[in-house]
């Protein structure tokens, strides 16, 4: 199946017959009893109210006037989370979901919206559809970039953080230290290091944790992962998170690319030791082109990380701050988990640099962000980041990643994994091909866009609205991905060679 439209119009007609026999029933004398009409208004959704966020808007003084990507805020009766939020102009539609978040239900106006006047539906899970209501969409441009599911973000991962690698090398040890430092620079979470491959550090301890927490901090374990023992790996990450850590961050980088089977095992592993709610993240390379076989699709898919914490290392990469994040978020947002960036403060950045970060990141919605890392952190940069963070500002949308025949990948996984069961033909091999750009076809035309075959802002966020059906790799093959990664330059490893880590305790054995 690579079009909905035969069952569409068989439903329309199902709808029309049922519709005649109603009013054939009325004319003949029964009728509809009036309880049952009021039973089945009673049940669907209402907006009463359409409004800006913020609602102070100087362009939303006469009416709701928006540019795509700006959030709206829904007030009314029978509004539910996860329903579907429908935006119609007379030659097209484009829809999303709506959210419950602090400024109550939400939803955002999608990016390819088009310009003039649009109506705006909610649907509930059974069909049922509001009467609409009527808005003025401006035309794009540099519009803010928000952060997918922002309001997402587990707590652990909120507000400003930092990491730390080595303990005897982060204020000589003295966690009474670290926790004065946090607090004075404004640190809501610390990220330590808790271990490496199967080994448990044994700096992490359930003192140290203690500690931390009793001086107001979160505290994050992370761990390095190869790939190679991806049971044992997962064993040393579950004791880890028994010793009483906030949260845990996976950081998979060049040893896991192309082990798509290992990183499910791992995942999968991970998330039965901890339970399904415990908050998880990754940390991996920034760009995902230049990493087109890191299984980030496994590490960031439905049950697994819910937070995806990108190296936006902007200097060692050899970029701006505005450049490196832009690429970066464009590349990430397919994955639709909120971002939470790790910037650098290693190599000395500017103080402006630092600034600058910490207002891009939060112009693109990031509810949290942290830095790389605390041994290499000099005093003027802890004094840079304990200064209020500037303002927001308005950004260009960075865009979203362009996927066309030929193009093979991870992003090609995410995107297939989104189009199986609207066309069931499409194979999820990582390969751009004749089936997939039939059914990016299919779905563009059944949207009302330009069937041009490969991926647009408008296209994206119509395929990321269908089910998500993840693949277990585990013991199946890896994906086709490009022979060589367009790497320019080497992304630093947040771990450091192994012979430098002080393991303590060994989980897994070979094969584990």
């Amino acid at each position: 199946m690579v079009s909905r439209t035969p069952q569409i119009q068989a439903g329309r007609r199902r709808l029309a017959r049922r519709a005649a026999s109603v009013l054939l029933l009325t004319a003949v004398g029964g009728g509809l009893p009036a309880a049952a009409e009021a039973e089945a208004a009673s049940r669907t959704p209402v907006i009463t109210v359409i409004r800006c966020v913020p609602a102070g808007s100087a362009a939303c003084a006469g009416g709701v006037a928006v540019a795509p990507g700006r959030l709206l805020q829904f007030s009314g009766r029978r509004l539910r989370d996860g329903m579907r939020v429908s935006f119609r102009w007379p030659t097209g539609a484009l829809a999303t979901k709506l959210r419950s978040d602090r400024n109550g239900y939400t939803a955002r106006v999608p990016v390819g919206t088009r310009a003039g006047s649009v109506t705006v539906t909610v649907t509930d899970g059974a069909g049922r559809r509001s009467a609409a209501k009527r808005i003025r969409v401006l035309a794009g441009g540099s519009t803010p970039a928000r952060a997918p599911v922002v309001s997402g973000l587990p707590d652990s991962f909120a507000g400003h953080g930092m990491w730390i690698w080595e303990l005897p090398k982060t204020e000589g040890g003295s966690v009474a230290a670290i926790a004065r430092r946090a607090t004075a620079a404004g640190f809501k979470t610390v990220f330590v290091k808790a271990a490496d491959g199967r080994n448990v550090w044994r700096q992490f301890t359930p003192a140290l944790i203690t500690t931390l927490k009793a001086a107001g901090l979160r505290v994050c374990g992370w761990q390095f992962v190869y790939g190679s023992y991806p049971t044992g790996e997962a064993a040393a990450a579950v004791e880890a998170v028994r010793r009483g850590a906030d949260c845990f961050v996976v950081d998979a980088e060049t040893q896991y690319e192309g082990r798509y089977s290992a990183a499910s095992t791992y995942m999968k592993a991970l998330r039965a030791g901890v339970g399904a709610a415990y908050p998880l993240a990754l940390t991996s390379f920034p760009y995902v082109d230049y990493h087109p076989s890191l299984p980030y699709s496994v590490f960031l898919g439905p049950g697994m990380a819910q937070v995806n914490q990108p190296q936006v290392y902007w200097k060692d990469i050899g970029g701006t701050v505005d450049a490196v994040s832009a690429r970066t978020f464009a590349q990430n947002r397919p994955y639709g988990v909120p971002i939470a960036p790790l910037g650098q403060t290693y190599q000395k950045p500017a103080a402006s640099e630092l600034q600058r970060f910490r207002q891009v990141w939060l112009s693109y919605g990031a509810g949290g962000l942290s830095w790389w890392d605390w041994q290499e952190t000099t005093d003027a940069a802890f004094t840079t980041l304990a200064a209020p963070v500037p303002a927001p500002i308005t950004l260009p949308d960075p865009g979203w990643p362009v996927l066309r025949k030929g193009s093979k990948g991870d992003q090609v996984v995410w995107l297939q994994q989104h189009l199986t069961t609207f066309a069931p033909a499409v194979k999820v091999n990582g390969s751009f091909d004749a089936a997939t750009v039939a059914a990016v076809k299919a779905l563009q035309t059944a949207r009302g866009f330009t069937p041009s075959g490969q991926t647009d802002p408008a296209t994206w966020q119509a395929v990321l609205l269908e089910p998500n059906v993840p693949i277990d790799w585990s013991g199946r093959k890896a994906p086709a991905a490009p022979r060589t990664a367009a790497t320019t330059t080497a992304l630093r490893s947040a771990a450091g060679a192994p012979r430098t880590d002080i393991p303590t305790q060994g989980f897994g054995g070979a094969g584990g």
